[in-house]
């Protein structure tokens, strides 16, 4: 299919932004684009409770924001990472995506403000996500969520951060995970796939010379690509890993990798959806597109199928 007409125009209103080339410029200067383009997406939805509140993981102290859409009941949780490169966005620049799984799922959302490259490389993010799921497992009763009906998810960089935790999460015996939201996922960093190469800056996407950009602040070494908990695609075994939704985009430049974990799941038994959403880009399900309603609306009753079905 072509662009969406939605996604055209918005492209349009993007252009010369030098958005995929965002290696030409110092971390905190992208961090500071980000959150002002975070305001261009419109006004956020509102949700019956939204606090913000630090908390104590194995790692420190760990800023997180907690969405209840409804406070006089205990609902299943989703602990949220969110995208950026492992370099950019913070709880402020995901606020409204947190707000629309929370109101469209019916459940808890913690958004988790890990620690960022390069300050903090790999693998600060990985342990600070673990801790942050292991400490909401332990106390959701505290804020009204139900601990034994947890989900990870997030966005981008933050789907990584979600499969890695799912496959620590297995490997460690614990915290128990029931479902994974990866929402166009980043899990291959040896950027070979059709898509990285056909797309890299195209279509909204940032150019390999971005992408180099973005994997140098975060890893310390090339070997670290092949890192089963850097690019989670590449882990000896899925199994046992929990129910999992995929959302991919037709001119996203990860679609591929996203789609090839997604085979790589069904194939060692994991139930798995993958959706790819026709004409859309990467990071859409953030922008005001017919199609983010429809991505927002499958993650909801994928989980909800999964909740009833779950034992």
């Amino acid at each position: 299919m072509p662009l969406h007409p939605q996604v055209q125009a918005h492209l349009e209103r993007l252009a010369g932004t030098n958005f995929a080339d965002l290696h030409a410029f110092a971390p905190e200067q992208v961090r500071q684009g980000m959150r002002l383009m975070a305001h261009r997406v419109g006004a956020c939805e509102t949700v019956a409770s939204v606090r913000d509140r630090t908390i104590s993981a194995k790692v420190g102290e760990l800023p997180v924001r907690i969405y209840h859409p409804q406070p006089n009941q205990l609902r299943p949780v989703i602990v949220f990472f969110h995208g950026g490169g492992f370099v950019l966005g913070d709880l402020d620049t995901h606020d409204g995506l947190a707000r629309a799984l929370a109101n469209r799922c019916g459940r808890v959302v913690v958004s988790v403000d890990y620690p960022l490259a390069p300050e903090h490389k790999y693998p600060a993010a990985i342990n600070a996500a673990f801790a942050a799921t292991t400490w909401v497992a332990e106390h959701a009763a505290e804020f009204g969520g139900n601990g034994a009906d947890l989900a990870v998810a997030g966005d981008s960089a933050g789907g990584n951060l979600a499969a890695v935790v799912a496959l620590m999460a297995r490997d460690a015996g614990g915290p128990a995970i029931a479902h994974q939201v990866l929402i166009y996922p980043d899990v291959d960093f040896r950027r070979s796939n059709v898509s990285i190469r056909e797309f890299a800056g195209r279509y909204g996407n940032i150019s390999r010379a971005t992408q180099q950009w973005f994997m140098d602040h975060y890893l310390t070494s090339e070997d670290q690509k092949l890192d089963p908990h850097v690019s989670p695609l590449l882990a000896p075994s899925l199994e046992h890993l929990p129910t999992t939704f995929i959302v991919t985009a037709e001119f996203d430049a990860l679609r591929d990798e996203g789609e090839q974990y997604g085979a790589r799941l069904r194939a060692a038994g994991v139930h798995t959806i993958v959706n790819r959403y026709d004409g859309m880009i990467h990071e859409f399900i953030r922008w005001p597109f017919d199609a983010a309603d429809r991505a927002l609306d499958d993650i909801a009753a994928a989980l909800a199928k999964a909740q009833v079905s779950s034992p």
